[in-house]
Parts: structure tokens; sequence; C-alpha cells
């Protein structure tokens, strides 16, 4: 990427708080933190260990696992050095540019993951007895490297667009991590064009992704409702609640964000909390609270590790 810019470290100025905050909000986000990565790396392995659990529905949540865990990586560590004293807010143009494609990289690669996620559910419900062909192995590789490469192309048009724009005056960015719309209002040059590729390349990338996943979710309750047996629409609607609560949090924050006219930094940093933060930490309790087989899983390998200290 060349650009004229002049600027080398950009400052980010955190989330919008009062000094006496510092040490309450340190303490809170990295208990998150560590409750996140600990959260996600437990679902990886439980689902590693569990034959039971090797099937679409969880190979799908290993790789929403991992992108939380990483997700959360990416933002969460800038913000706890930003909190913890005033230089901790500098960041490097290059380290900025390369969080700012990481974060779009995760961030729309889960995007295209929970489209992927209600597509498998659609599927296992509306046709259960043609699920296993339908959402073979070789269909589950395909559909996730998908995900990872749309993911991939979609943050690097982000990331070229927006550091190519020649940098040269302020460099106070009104947030706590590298993001493309706090970042353009620093540019010296017109940001018209990036603004509309943001609507686009975001906004309704985000939104027919949440259109499909609302019309794969209308068609599971359709197929719910001709279930005959409660116990098989209760299971049904129990395995797909979990998925629309995570879903939610995720693209409600992010619409928000990148479908206004204009930003507002204060109410963005806050509102992205909900969808780099918190729902990250969400999808462990989420999937393991809410799930039978997780549940399961989770009190064999317990048992196993009881058994292995006593012997």
């Amino acid at each position: 990427i060349s650009n004229m810019s002049t600027l080398t470290t950009f400052f980010l100025t955190g989330i919008p708080h009062t000094l006496e905050l510092d040490t309450t909000l340190f303490g809170l986000f990295l208990l998150i933190y560590v409750l996140t990565v600990l959260g996600n790396l437990l679902i990886l392995l439980v689902i590693w260990v569990d034959p039971h659990l090797h099937t679409p529905m969880y190979y799908f949540l290993t790789n929403l696992s991992f992108i939380d865990m990483w997700f959360s990586t990416v933002t969460v560590p800038k913000m706890l050095m930003t909190l913890m004293s005033p230089s901790g807010g500098a960041i490097s143009f290059h380290s900025c540019m390369a969080q700012l494609y990481s974060f779009h990289f995760l961030g729309s690669t889960e995007c295209f993951l929970y489209t992927v996620m209600s597509y498998d559910r659609y599927l296992a419900i509306s046709y259960p007895l043609r699920y296993s062909s339908l959402m073979s192995e070789r269909t589950c590789t395909f559909l996730a490297a998908g995900t990872w490469l749309s993911g991939s192309l979609h943050s690097a048009v982000q990331t070229t667009l927006t550091f190519r724009l020649p940098y040269c005056g302020p460099n106070q960015i009104q947030h706590y991590f590298c993001d493309a719309p706090p970042i353009l209002k620093l540019a010296c040059a017109d940001t018209s064009v990036n603004e509309m590729v943001i609507f686009v390349n975001i906004g309704v990338v985000a939104s027919g992704c949440f259109l499909l996943i609302t019309l794969s979710y209308v068609s599971i309750v359709c197929s719910i409702l001709r279930i005959r047996s409660s116990e098989g629409r209760h299971r049904a609607f129990q395995t797909c609640a979990s998925h629309c609560i995570v879903v939610l949090c995720f693209f409600g924050p992010g619409l928000f964000i990148y479908l206004r006219p204009s930003s507002k930094d204060a109410v963005d940093g806050v509102v992205a909390v909900f969808y780099t933060v918190l729902t990250p930490m969400l999808n462990p309790a989420v999937y393991t609270l809410r799930n039978k087989e997780v549940k399961k899983a989770l009190l064999k390998l317990k048992t196993a590790s009881v058994f292995t200290q006593d012997r």
C-alpha cells in the first residue's frame, strides 16, 4: 500500500470514561478477556476430544470459537494498555494497518460463518433424512474455507482503500482500536469514496448476511411447527435459540455503527464493545449452557480428568 502519509504513529483515545474508572475498567475487561480465551479454548478442547461432537454443527462451532478467541485478542489487549497509561494508546502506522486488517478479516469471516451456521441448522431441521448427504465433510470444508477466503478479500479491500489515503495532520483516533470510520476522519483528502465503500462493503454485506439468516430461521420455525412430538419441537427450538442470541448480539451493534449516515465517536466506541468484547465471551456460555450435548461432553471430560488424577 503506497501513500503520501507523513504520520508514523497514531494515538488511540480509548473508551470514553472518567479517569477514576481506569482501574475498574481495566479489571473488568481483563476478566472478560481471560474468560473469553479460556471459554473458547474449552469448547475447542471438548469438541476435539469427544467423537460424538464431530458433526457439521460442531465443526462450524470450532471455527467460531477460534475466530472469537482471536477477534477479542485483536482489540482488547491494546484497550487494556490504553487504560493502563497515557502512552499505551500509541500505535505505529503499520501496526494500525495490521489491526484494521485483522479486525475486519475476523469480523467479516464471523459474519459469513453465522450465515453458514444458519443454513446448516435449516438443512438439519428441514431435511433430517437427507442432512448427512447434503452436509457432507467435503461440503463443510468448502463452506468453512469459503467464509475465511471471503473474509480475507473483504478485509483486504477495506484496508487498502483506507490506508492508500494520505495522513498528514491530526493523529488521535477517537476509538479504542483502529477502525475505518474514525481513521478516515484524519485523512488529508476527500474520503467520500471510502465512506461509500464502507457502506456497501460492510453495511450491505452484513445486512445481506442478516437477511439470509432471518430467512433461514423463518423456514426453520415453519419446519419446527410441523414436528409432531413436543420433545422434538423443544429440542429444535433450543438448538436454534442459542444461535439467534449470539447473532443478534453480533449484528445489531455492527449494523448500528456502519449503516448510519454520520458517526458519533463516543457512541460508536461504547456500542462496539458489544460485538468486539462481549459477544466473543457470550458464545461459549450460550453454546454450553443451552446445549445438552456439550454439557455431557464437559461432564465426561471432567470425570476423565478426576479418574486420571485418582490413578
